[in-house]
Order: C-alpha cells, then structure tokens, then sequence
C-alpha cells in the first residue's frame, strides 16, 4: 500500500510540471542571447545548474547541492551581464536562492538581502560597458532583477510552510495510526489478561490449599488434595486452550463489537468510514466475519496509507474496502492467509484483491440457516 508522503507527492508534481518548462525558457533563452558556442556553452552550465537544484528541491535535498549550483549561476550572470549583454540570465541566480534560502535554518532575511544586492550590483555594472541609455539600462539590468529576485524568493517562503504543514499532518496522522496499534494491542492484553489473571490465581490458592491437605493425617485430607490437584490440571488445561483461540484469533467474538472497534480505530487514525447493512448478519457468521474484520483492521492501520474505508455486511458476507494500497505487489498478510483457511474450512472463501490503489478484503459464508431449512 502506498507509503509515499503527501510532501513527497506534491514535489514530483512540481517537478513534472515545471522541469519541462525550465528546460524551454533555458534553451530558448541561450539560443536567443549567446554569439558563439563557448557563450552557449557558459550561459548554459548556468541553466543546467537550475535544473539540478530544482530536482534537488523536488527531491527535498537541496541543500546538498545548494553551493556549487549557487556558484555557477553566480558566475554566469556577471559574464551574461558584462560579455554577453543578456539581463535574462538573473533568472538562473534567483531560482537557486529561491529554493535555496527558505530551507535555511537561520538568517533567511540576510541571506534575501544578499543575493538581491548581488543580482543589483552585478547588473548596474552594465553601465561599465554601456553608456546610453542609463535609465533603460539600470531598469533592465538592474530593477526589473531585483525585483523579480525578491518576489521569487518571498513567494517559496509560504511554499515552505506548506510543505511544513502537510509534512505535520502527514506525521500525525501516522502517530494516530500507531497509537490505533497500540489500542488493540492493550485491548489484546486486556483479553489474556482476563483469561490468564483469574486461572492463576484460582491455581496459587488452590496449591496452597493440596500443600496443606497433603500434610494432613487423615484419607479425607488426601482425597480432598487428590481432588484439588485434579480441578488445577483442569483449569490450566482449559486456560491453554483459551490462550491459544486467543493467539489465533479463534476466540470467540461480537461483530458488533467489533464493528464499533473498527470504526473507533479508523476515526482516530483520521479514516473516514462507511458502513453499509444489506441484511442482519447470521448468528453462525458472526463470529468468523468479526475476525476478518480484526484481522483487516489492523492490517489497513499497520500496512496503509487510507483515507476511507468502505464495510459491507450481508446475512453471511463482510467486504471491507480501503483506498490506501501500494501500487506493487501484493503484500504478504500472514494473519488473512491463516483465516483464509479457516473460511475455507467453514465452507466460505476469503478474497484479498489489489488494484488501481485500491485493497480489498471480502468473505462469504454459506447459508447454513437456509440449508438447515430445506433439510427440514
């Protein structure tokens, strides 16, 4: 089931979208401005150099590249400004510091005020090879720059916090999946608990008791023991077999119960749930649909990535659907596969199906009620 990030989604969008187009206006741009290739081959290291640090930021990483890529294109737009003549490529400088300076853990502000002196310095030195026009040229190589610099890197500082916040909601919602783990596995506690509490403490009384009678002097005091002696064999006996329906989820369950556990679990996991009710569900299916619904539950918790959760009950039927599944193979789920024997063994079938990012998970009962009828 998909476990990619909402934060990690939303950057290769970003990075499908918009690499395509850097590499168009980067092209175009060098083929507009250079005279000759080695000029070609400057002011294109400048938008390969974009490139690489927008990737980078898509992939969430670039701060790894944050220095060469910031060298190169602050190498090219002074030989752009002074040789070439091209006031387009600022662009190249202030897409690397627009990506860059937000990711900056302090001194952001300085960091803007920097690079947008740099992009004005560096192109008021026009001037020094241009001497008409001065207003033309401090607009073009030195204003409109500027301008652009500040507004490209003010605008990713609300980008950043975006991602911020989706990458915090994405870490709660996780946290509220693990904490939904954790509930069913104090609630599994709880029931050995139950079961295991009371035996042992039946059994440490009862020992105490055979010890004493054993002691005793008289037939009727070991009989008594004898007779001790065998109620604890029995209890433990009767306390493994409970253990074990436990482990193996053979226990037996209320659907109902189970239903309001799933819902429970799901909501706090921040799961939207829907429960559809064709009919009321058999006595006899009861038990065996509750576990599937367990089992499923806590599979879609532990392995998913959803957002809804679809249930449907029939008289001998259970189809629970989710949207959260993995676009891969389908998982190995120990605990549906030894269910899976279990439906089998009562006559139903256990279906698991993948597809198209959706999981479900489906069993059918037969009619037992129906049958016991027309045998009649």
């Amino acid at each position: 089931m998909d476990t990619e990030p909402a934060q990690g989604q939303l950057r290769r969008l970003n990075l499908t979208m918009f690499l395509p187009l850097l590499a168009v206006v980067g092209a175009i741009s060098v083929a507009d401005y250079a005279r000759s290739w080695w000029e070609a081959v400057v002011l294109g290291a400048g938008v390969v150099a974009t490139m690489v640090c927008f990737t980078r930021w898509a992939a969430g990483d670039v701060l790894r590249v944050a220095l060469p890529c910031l060298v190169v294109t602050a190498a090219v737009w002074p030989f752009a400004v002074l040789v070439v003549g091209s006031s387009a490529a600022f662009f190249g400088v202030s897409c690397v510091g627009s990506y860059v300076i937000p990711q900056l853990p302090r001194y952001r502000v300085a960091a803007v005020a920097a690079l947008a002196v740099y992009v004005g310095v560096v192109g008021a030195t026009r001037l020094l090879v241009s001497h008409e026009d001065v207003p033309g040229v401090l607009f073009q190589f030195v204003l409109v720059p500027v301008g652009v610099t500040v507004v490209m890197v003010g605008l990713m500082f609300p980008n950043k916090g975006f991602y911020d916040v989706v990458d915090e909601l994405e870490e709660a919602r996780e946290r509220e999946a693990e904490l939904a783990v954790i509930r069913e596995r104090v609630r599994f506690a709880g029931d050995l608990h139950d079961i295991q509490g009371h035996t042992l403490h039946v059994v440490k009384l009862k020992t105490a008791l055979a010890q004493k009678l054993v002691d005793g002097d008289t037939d009727a005091d070991t009989e008594r023991a004898k007779q001790e002696l065998r109620e604890i064999h029995a209890l433990v006996s009767e306390t493994i077999a409970q253990t074990k329906e436990l482990a193996y989820a053979r226990r037996r369950l209320n659907l109902s119960a189970e239903l309001e556990n799933a819902r429970n679990l799901f909501e706090a996991a921040g799961i939207r749930v829907r429960v559809n009710r064709e009919a009321d569900v058999d006595q006899d299916a009861s038990e065996l649909l509750g576990q599937v619904l367990r089992e499923t539950t806590t599979n879609i918790l532990r392995h998913a990535q959803a957002t809804r959760v679809r249930i449907t009950l029939s008289a001998t039927s259970i189809t629970i659907v989710n949207d959260g599944a993995q676009r891969a193979p389908l998982p190995e789920l120990r605990g549906l596969a030894a269910l899976r024997q279990r439906v089998a063994g009562d006559g139903g079938e256990l279906t698991v199906e993948q597809d198209d990012g959706r999981f479900l998970t489906a069993a059918t009962l037969p009619h037992r009620r129906s049958q016991a009828q027309e045998n009649r």
